[in-house]
């Protein structure tokens, strides 16, 4: 099973919870990234938390030789000296958390693939000088001329052969590593040497990369270890590009443990372009295009629960510490916000050279380089500052806009844009001037990778682009802002915008352009207050009714519905008052609830008094009750009763083990009293963890049934 990057985890909860009408709310359903997998190990998320920020050991296990068996000399061959304990101590002391070790293994294989002992015994003495320090690390195949080559595309089967006798040789070498050491697929994979090695990759190209992450995320899972499962599992889409039109391609396989590996040199204008005259001066311009393409990031994966990891950024030395301390402090306060954890490249080259000058840790004498020190200490601080909390930013907001029929069509497609076409990747240029522009948004009617726009003064210079703030991917609709194109543009300079342009970095049909009333109008999601309570209509009759019963203040008037999922969701609506008694009495006729329906959701969408609302339920047939707290037979590991058993009623426990009062039986969103029993699958203890863990092994495989040890039934 594989889904689009954009789509959400979750684990296998009621299909009823997943299905939404507009007059329902839900309770957020539990993401896979939630899910303990057993005592002390951590979600993805708490992962990518814990590694905070990273240094890179750049240019030197990756450094490649002119000798066809260099050995472990090659560690030293583009000029970095031996790496030692010492030289990772002194990282971990200054505050990194985590260190990549980008690493070139072709020049340590045999004619058959296999690994030369001594170059992965090398290897293994760097991540243990890592591990000492309590670090995280990433592992990495890295500079691999047979993975970044021109025939990318049509070479999935001679590189699945040798990236799996890679990745199957370090898997087993660290198969007890526990989960501080993380495996990353590939390093900016692209074709090599092509026209557009950076930028507009073929499909074919973007399918040899997603069929080798699949490749490799069934490989590590297949390995013998205990941490095979939960294992983080870095994958980059082409070229670890950060660029929405390329990253959009990415499939991400359906795992809980996999994050997207991505590089930044952002903005690129001030990290690296070295024929710019000028770097001194960290611009608005500059921070804006920044935050555009981190919110991206955040907007595609983060908001939709899927880690990401910047493993490479930085700022080359220009001589422009001071502009770099500016933007260092924006770039980690931004991705601190949004979650992400980034890993600094250090190729410890310390002057300007050329856009290439990533020197921050003199590896010689351990100290760190003066020009780049205090740019080091400013990420430290902003990552030590508690009023910046991690993941306070990780969901993106909801943005209401204008319909576009109230707005100026100033462009009537459709244009079919292509980037592999020689000036195909471009609309017509618009004549549009600040004076159309202030106070709109501009909008772009899409289908395709989302575009870019791009001003021109009335010479056609000054070539400017601006990426959109928000993209409605349902409507295909990219959105502009005035403000983003004034920061972009320089705003004491915008009277001299003359012309407009859509432009695409791969495949885009343009339909329409519009400039509509700017948006402004941040909409956070409603919060949900839903309650839902989980009802066993396994054995109910038809032919009666189900009461519901609610207490709490007299006088309190509250909504909700019965739901259950059929082909759609169905909810049959209810509302009222209760009485002098405070107790409020709904009636529903069981033959309107099908037989198939085996469990149903009663849901109160209001109450006036929701904090002490009580609430019971009974099926009444003929004068006779059914009570609901009355047990079924045993559905062992079924704790939700939902007659199914999933990572849902594993979570359950867990919840309840952890905060009894809470998911107690009774309780809004606890456990009933036949779940109780249910879940009690690894011997006659009560509820634990270890019951939790038992459901988790049944699901994974690794039992054939539950319960797990040899269970007495509860008398019933």
């Amino acid at each position: 099973m594989f889904k689009n990057s954009i789509r959400v985890r979750f684990v296998g909860l009621s299909t009823a919870a997943l299905c939404m009408m507009s007059a329902l709310t839900f309770t957020a359903p539990m993401k896979a990234n939630d899910v303990i997998a057993a005592d002390g190990e951590l979600t993805a998320f708490e992962i990518t938390e814990e590694m905070q920020i990273g240094w890179n050991l750049g240019n030197t296990l990756d450094a490649t030789s002119a000798l066809s068996n260099p050995g472990l000399s090659s560690e030293t061959a583009w000029g970095n000296p031996v790496t030692t304990k010492e030289m990772i101590d002194a990282v971990k002391a200054k505050g990194f958390n985590t260190v990549r070790i980008p690493t070139t293994w072709y020049q340590h294989l045999d004619e058959n693939n296999n690994i030369d002992p001594a170059w992965l015994a090398r290897v293994k003495e760097i991540v243990d000088y890592c591990f000492a320090d309590d670090m995280y690390v990433i592992l990495n195949v890295h500079h691999e001329e047979w993975v970044n080559r021109a025939d990318l595309g049509s070479a999935y089967d001679e590189m699945h052969t040798k990236l799996m006798a890679i990745w199957s040789q370090v898997a087993e070498e660290f198969k007890d590593y526990d989960q501080h050491l993380i495996f990353e697929c590939m390093n900016e994979p692209r074709a090599a040497g092509t026209t557009h090695e950076w930028w507009g990759p073929e499909q074919s190209e973007v399918d040899t990369i997603n069929k080798l992450n699949a490749d490799f995320v069934e490989l590590i899972r297949s390995i013998d270890s205990p941490y095979k499962d939960n294992r983080l599992l870095m994958i980059p889409d082409y070229c670890a590009s950060s660029d929405s039109s390329i990253y959009s391609k990415l499939v991400i396989p359906d795992d809980d443990f996999i994050a997207v590996s991505i590089h930044a040199y952002s903005p690129y204008g001030f990290t690296m372009d070295a024929t710019l005259a000028d770097h001194s001066t960290y611009t608005t311009a500059y921070s804006n295009e920044l935050h555009s393409i981190l919110k991206g990031l955040r907007d595609t994966f983060i908001d939709k629960d899927i880690p990401v990891v910047l493993g490479e950024f930085s700022a080359s030395n220009f001589d422009n510490t001071e502009a770099r301390v500016e933007w260092a402090n924006d770039y980690i306060s931004t991705t601190k916000t949004y979650g992400i954890p980034c890993v600094l490249w250090d190729n410890n080259v310390k002057g300007n050279n050329e856009g290439e000058a990533h020197g921050y840790l003199n590896r010689s004498d351990l100290t760190w380089y003066e020009p780049s020190e205090p740019v080091v200490d400013e990420m430290m601080k902003v990552i030590a500052d508690d009023s910046i909390p991690w993941g306070g930013e990780k969901k993106a907001p909801v943005i209401e806009h204008d319909d576009l029929s109230t707005g100026k069509n100033i462009f009537e497609g459709p244009a079919e844009l292509d980037a592999t076409v020689d000036n195909g990747n471009c609309t017509p240029g618009l004549n549009v001037t600040w004076a159309d522009l202030d106070g709109k948004d501009v909008a772009v009617e899409f289908t395709g990778d989302a575009p870019v726009i791009a001003l021109t003064n009335d010479e056609w210079e000054n070539w400017t682009e601006v990426k959109p703030y928000d993209v409605d991917t349902e409507k295909g609709i990219a959105y502009y802002s005035c403000t983003d194109i004034a920061a972009a543009w320089g705003e004491d300079k915008v009277d001299a915008i003359a012309h407009l342009f859509s432009r695409t970095n791969s495949v885009t049909t343009v339909k329409n352009i519009y400039l509509i009333n700017a948006s402004g109008a941040i909409v956070d999601p409603p919060e949900d207050n839903t309650i839902i309570y989980t009802l066993d209509l396994a054995d109910a009759d038809r032919s009666g009714k189900l009461v519901l019963t609610f207490e709490c203040a007299p006088g309190s008037t509250m909504n909700g519905c019965v739901g259950f999922m059929l082909d759609d969701w169905t909810a049959i609506e209810w509302e009222g008052k209760t009485d002098a008694d405070g107790k409020l009495v709904v009636e529903i006729d069981m033959a309107d609830i099908p037989e198939s329906v085996k469990s149903a959701q009663a849901q109160v969408w209001w109450c006036d008094d929701k904090d002490n609302l009580e609430f019971s339920y009974e099926v009444v047939t003929e004068g006779t009750t059914t009570p609901s707290d009355e047990p079924a037979e045993v559905n062992y590991g079924d704790v939700n009763c939902d007659d199914s058993v999933d990572l849902a009623d594993a979570v359950l426990i867990m919840q309840f083990s952890a905060n009894p009062d809470e998911y107690g039986s009774g309780k809004p969103n606890g456990i009933s009293e036949q779940g109780m029993i249910n879940a009690d699958v690894y011997g006659n203890d009560g509820i634990t963890n270890r019951d939790a863990l038992s459901i988790q092994k049944f699901k994974l495989g690794l039992i054939t049934s539950l319960p797990e040890l040899e269970v007495v039934p509860v008398a019933q």
